[in-house]
């Protein structure tokens, strides 16, 4: 698919459209600082804001939209359930909790945040509960792998929309992209610039200045031209805006090639087979 505008998006396995660019609010505090930066991504163009409970920033996020003046209907907003909320059986209680600290009656998109083991398939019976009762308007999950996923489509009613992970060249995952492809599960990147190590790869730095690009750019053109939806974070509006100038240019069939064959399974987050939170 050629994406060719901020505006552009991926339609959903329910036909729900979800712009392929987004604005992450991770480890952004709470208060102005979110605010400013939400706001900052609004004013550039973006429409996808992707927070969750553990973040600890929804009030923040929910605060610059409405402060923003943009129609509720024409933001996409992403929040999630937290591990501990998982554990203790109380997702529906976590999202009416996430719908109260954002300000707003329903979210676009509600994911279980990680494959907590004993709990997220329980956990996504509930979300399919929010879902058919209409205050959510797609669901899905993150950090899933296959044998989750495999999980979730025998025991479930309803095909995950998204799957959120950790996605960039040195952690492509392709037996998982395919999967995901396969079943009409949409592959979402966090960390797609590695939390700022993506800009150190030689190769990266080489093309970037073939393109005139930096390198956060040439990376978050990478994912797009995988069909990869994804998230970049920043605080500094002249980031915020420089990631989303990646429209005016496609990287070459063999140089993203180049990109493919730097991976090496190298995660800078958790393993979702083996984490303790």
């Amino acid at each position: 698919m050629i994406i060719n505008s901020i505006k552009d998006c991926a339609v959903l396995n329910n036909g729900l459209e979800m712009p392929w660019l987004g604005f992450g609010v991770f480890q952004i505090d709470d208060g102005q600082k979110v605010k400013q930066a939400v706001l900052s991504a609004l004013e550039v163009g973006y429409r996808s804001i992707d927070t969750a409970a553990v973040y600890k920033n929804e009030v923040g996020v929910g605060e610059a939209l409405r402060e923003s003046g943009i129609p509720r209907e024409d933001i996409f907003l992403t929040t999630k359930v937290w591990n501990s909320d998982m554990r203790a059986s109380r997702a529906m209680a976590a999202f009416e909790e996430s719908l109260e600290r954002l300000g707003t009656d329903y979210v676009d998109l509600y994911l279980v945040h990680w494959p907590v083991a004993g709990h997220y398939g329980e956990t996504w019976q509930v979300l399919e509960e929010i879902y058919g009762n209409g205050r959510v308007k797609a669901i899905g999950v993150s950090n899933f792998q296959i044998h989750h996923l495999e999980d979730i489509l025998r025991n479930g009613h309803i095909v995950p929309a998204v799957n959120q992970i950790e996605f960039h060249p040195l952690l492509v995952q392709p037996d998982l992209l395919q999967f995901c492809q396969e079943h009409e599960i949409q592959v979402e990147a966090w960390s797609p610039l590695m939390q700022g190590e993506i800009v150190d790869v030689p190769v990266v730095q080489k093309l970037a200045e073939k393109y005139g690009k930096t390198p956060a750019q040439i990376a978050l053109r990478w994912n797009l031209q995988h069909d990869v939806v994804t998230i970049p974070k920043s605080v500094r509006p002249h980031r915020i805006a420089e990631n989303a100038d990646i429209f005016d240019f496609a990287l070459a069939d063999a140089d993203m090639k180049l990109l493919d064959v730097l991976d090496e399974g190298k995660r800078v987050g958790p393993d979702p087979n083996n984490f303790n939170f």
